[in-house]
């Protein structure tokens, strides 16, 4: 039977895909910073670990008690809605550490045991920013285009062994807290003094308000029913579009 690893589980995009594969039947190994037994369903074939992508220690300790896996879901991510000319460097950092070190780190976790096995997928979930051009998420689509530049080079690297990398792209997601947690939840129709500087709130706000009128979605199923196609595929494609929203996008390239 085969076994996933989620990181950022307790996220919506985390546990519909940590259902989608306990459905199908395999072991899934949810991992959260603050782990929660009731975000998901229960079954034998579930286990929760603690795991905090920024420290170091944290993985080490997650993936020694994992065990052997076949897939590494990197779902763990944080989210900014802001004007860069007033995000501190800090909160920049802090976007970089889970968003691109963090991936990172726990792919380089389970390298030597998928090359060694000459089997093993890592699916890194970034977000459908990288296929547009969106104001507001300068930070945001940084941490994750570094990511899919990260998983194009790795494939290359991997395939050799017989290991593949992929990445999924969800769209606009508005049923999970991705929103809210981006713009440290604030309210979109009052002043916007946490996510920008005063000169930049007129244009701000008309970006929003096209961003919450936009007629596509993303659904969280979508996302994983598309990791689950990422992990499955044997075809060498890359890059995985989840959703109405972000397939448009890709296909206006």
């Amino acid at each position: 039977m085969s076994t996933v690893l989620i990181t950022g589980a307790s996220s919506g995009y985390g546990q519909e895909t940590a259902r989608h594969f306990l459905a199908q039947g395999w072991n899934v190994i949810a991992t959260m910073r603050t782990p929660r037994a009731d975000v998901l369903p229960e079954s034998d074939r579930l286990r929760i670990l603690q795991l905090d992508v920024t420290d170091p220690d944290s993985i080490a300790a997650a993936f020694a008690a994992a065990g052997p896996i076949d897939a590494l879901v990197n779902n763990a991510g944080i989210g900014l809605i802001g004007v860069y000319e007033g995000t501190p460097m800090s909160r920049v950092r802090e976007i970089f550490e889970t968003n691109t070190f963090g991936v990172m780190a726990t792919t380089q976790a389970v390298l030597t045991q998928f090359r060694e096995r000459g089997a093993g997928v890592v699916v890194n979930v970034t977000s459908s920013v990288v296929l547009g051009h969106m104001p507001l998420s300068a930070v945001y689509k940084a941490s994750k285009a570094a990511i899919e530049g990260f998983t194009a080079s790795l494939a290359l690297e991997l395939a050799e062994f017989g290991v593949r990398a992929k990445t999924v792209e969800p769209g606009t997601c508005l049923t999970t807290s991705f929103a809210a947690k981006a713009t440290d939840n604030t309210d979109l129709t009052g002043p916007l003094d946490k996510l920008v500087p005063p000169a930049y709130e007129p244009f701000a706000k008309r970006t929003l308000g096209r961003f919450v009128e936009q007629d596509l979605f993303t659904r969280e199923n979508e996302v994983a029913e598309t990791v689950w196609r990422a992990v499955h595929d044997t075809t060498g494609q890359l890059r995985f579009p989840a959703g109405p929203d972000a397939v448009r996008l890709d296909q206006a390239k």
